[in-house]
């Protein structure tokens, strides 16, 4: 396997010019790189879910969100658009793809996007070295996973962010 390269940005999301090998390198206060996660929303309001391989280095055989890093040269459009079809192969365009929300977390830039798709589970083409499984469920019962510990922790503010502009990406399709 080739070492992914990072681009390395300022606060604003701007690159800076440098880059960095994953996992060689620790980025210093004030640089970021850019993650991504991508929420599958159903016509019928449930969420698209998968659970991480048993054999990943990062939160292994845990459920979350579908996502990861941009590689250098990347767009976050771009990066979403990739992990979407690399971990589930699921095709997005720009008019399907929305970007919902970005968020600072330690060294990173986490965009979050949503994406309205009602494919079937049996149709999902699964990378088996990122993800063992996905579902689709009811957003109660995801919120219930998340309480009880087995949905990945990514913060109250996440969340809440993930639930409250699902609600206004639900209502651009009413």
């Amino acid at each position: 396997m080739t070492d992914e390269k990072w681009d390395i940005l300022d606060e604003n999301g701007s690159p800076t010019g440098k880059t960095t090998l994953r996992g060689r390198n620790f980025l210093k206060n004030g640089e970021y790189h850019l993650v991504v996660h991508i929420w599958i929303f159903s016509s019928d309001g449930r969420v698209l879910i998968q659970r991480r391989s048993d054999t990943k280095e990062m939160m292994p055989g845990e459920w979350a969100a579908t996502g990861g890093a941009a590689i250098a040269g990347e767009s976050s459009y771009t990066a979403a658009n990739r992990e979407l079809f690399e971990e589930l192969g699921i095709c997005s365009d720009k008019t399907s793809l929305k970007k919902a929300f970005r968020i600072k977390r330690r060294n990173s830039l986490l965009d979050v996007w949503f994406i309205r798709s009602d494919v079937d589970e049996k149709e999902l083409k699964l990378q088996k070295s990122e993800v063992s499984e996905a579902k689709w469920i009811e957003l109660d019962k995801l919120k219930k996973m998340i309480e009880n510990g087995n949905f990945h922790n990514y913060g109250s503010e996440y969340f809440n962010l993930v639930f409250e502009k699902n609600e206004d990406f639900k209502k651009a399709f009413v």
